[in-house]
């Protein structure tokens, strides 16, 4: 609870900031900036929160009707959606069917993909295949790579490596957790070792349908 209430009062500090300076000195606030910074601050605590709703229903064990996924397809929708500064590379094994919740796995893999993104230099990839009865999903990247002492730290709500938060000042400490959640609320499994590309390599594994 202490961790959520440090994330939340980051962007309400921001918020009240803008406001109070806008009150006390509104012709120096033009209004575009103004709404331009609070709408900003606004979208960071709306990210928090539904994180945070997300967790609790894993946490609550509230049940969501599972589906046929083709974890291909899935790939293939999540990636042509994005607007990426790196083009992600897909190698995709056909017919790797697995049960889940769409939108969950959805939030898994987007997560997976932002964490590339924000530490990668120029090589992001992912793989799907098969490996005996699991299906397998990995994300691969060319950035500083996880040091093996923190390859658990980083699955932990709201931990944030130095090297993330110099890419990225604004991040949760969120994202690869709840991706952990929701490998292991679909009985599977998430770790992370090393790149072939010399970064960090996140390998799902998860039972096959």
């Amino acid at each position: 609870m202490h961790d959520a209430a440090h994330q939340l009062r980051g962007p309400i500090t921001g918020l009240r900031t803008r406001l109070e300076e806008a009150g006390l000195h509104p012709e120096d606030a033009p209004l575009r900036d103004l709404a331009a910074g609070a709408l900003r601050d606004v979208g960071r605590l709306e990210q928090i929160v539904n994180d945070l709703l997300l967790l609790a229903g894993i946490d609550a064990g509230v049940p969501r009707e599972r589906e046929i996924v083709d974890l291909a397809e899935l790939v293939e929708a999540e990636v042509s959606q994005r607007a990426d500064r790196i083009p992600v590379r897909c190698i995709l094994d056909r017919e790797v069917i697995v049960n889940a919740v769409p939108d969950r796995f959805a939030q898994l893999l987007g997560n997976l993909l932002d964490n590339g993104q924000r530490h990668a230099d120029r090589n992001l990839e992912i793989e799907v295949y098969r490996s005996g009865d699991r299906a397998e999903l990995t994300v691969a990247d060319d950035g500083d790579g996880i040091a093996e002492t923190d390859r658990e730290r980083v699955f932990e709500r709201f931990t944030r490596l130095a090297p993330a938060v110099r890419r990225d000042g604004n991040g949760t400490g969120l994202g690869l957790a709840i991706a952990r959640e929701i490998a292991h609320d679909h009985g599977g499994t998430l770790h992370v070792g090393d790149s072939p590309f010399g970064g960090a390599r996140f390998v799902l594994r998860l039972p096959l349908a």
